[in-house]
């Protein structure tokens, strides 16, 4: 076998694995975009660890999902905090300070928000840029660039079962922040009322209004 021979069948190699290896992600994406596009509403448990400047911070809770666009973030750790979204608004809610704090979803710049994609319309080519996976035992870790550099985080890493659900997620924010995520018993399609995505107002909380392009909701 001559030189030039070898070297066409090993560029032909590569560019056969590469396309092997695309079009299986293309597929993997495809399934976890089925999963979530067919569900009307979604519950499931959750672990949140936050780092930000050099604190880090463990929460808990569940988090119930509905489409369009409704979330609501029920954390037992601590107990009473509250991150909801209506479908146009989103409000944050700190027990421990009694403060509710209200800004429009689409200008939030809360880590939480990118998770309402989930029962959206999930597309993996429209919402995000350039993708990376990685076997990890019988999961495949999937990072993915955010589209553009207007939006609040750098890349989202989704770990996806063999039955195409996301086990656990890290979003990466332009502020050098780091949210993860350990998702665990999820149900698909629970029956949830209207009521859980209305948002209602501690008693005594003091309430600030952020509606504005310039103003930003606080981190969690």
């Amino acid at each position: 076998m001559s030189n030039v021979t070898r070297l066409v069948l090993g560029v032909w190699l590569a560019v056969s694995t590469a396309l092997a290896a695309d079009a299986g992600l293309s597929g993997l994406l495809k399934a976890v975009e089925q999963r979530y596009n067919h569900a009307k509403t979604l519950q499931v448990s959750f672990e949140q660890q936050y780092t930000a400047r050099g604190r880090h911070r463990v929460e808990a809770g569940e988090l119930r999902l509905r489409k369009p666009g409704r979330m609501r973030w029920q954390y037992s750790n601590p107990a009473g905090k509250l991150f909801l979204s209506d479908g146009k608004f989103v409000y944050f809610y700190s027990p421990a300070a009694n403060r509710v704090e209200k800004s429009k979803l689409k200008e939030t710049e809360d880590l939480r928000a990118p998770l309402a994609f989930l029962l959206g319309k999930l597309n993996f080519e429209h919402d995000f840029g350039a993708f990376q996976s990685t076997p990890q035992g019988s999961d495949t870790v999937i990072v993915a660039r955010a589209r553009n550099d207007r939006l609040p985080y750098t890349e989202v890493e989704f770990t996806v079962t063999p039955q195409h659900s996301i086990r656990h997620l890290v979003v990466r924010g332009t502020d050098q922040s780091v949210m993860e995520y350990t998702f665990s018993d999820e149900k698909l399609n629970p029956a949830l009322d209207d009521a859980l995505f209305r948002f209602h107002m501690p008693p005594g909380a003091e309430f600030v209004e952020s509606l504005d392009e310039d103003q930003r909701t606080p981190q969690p």
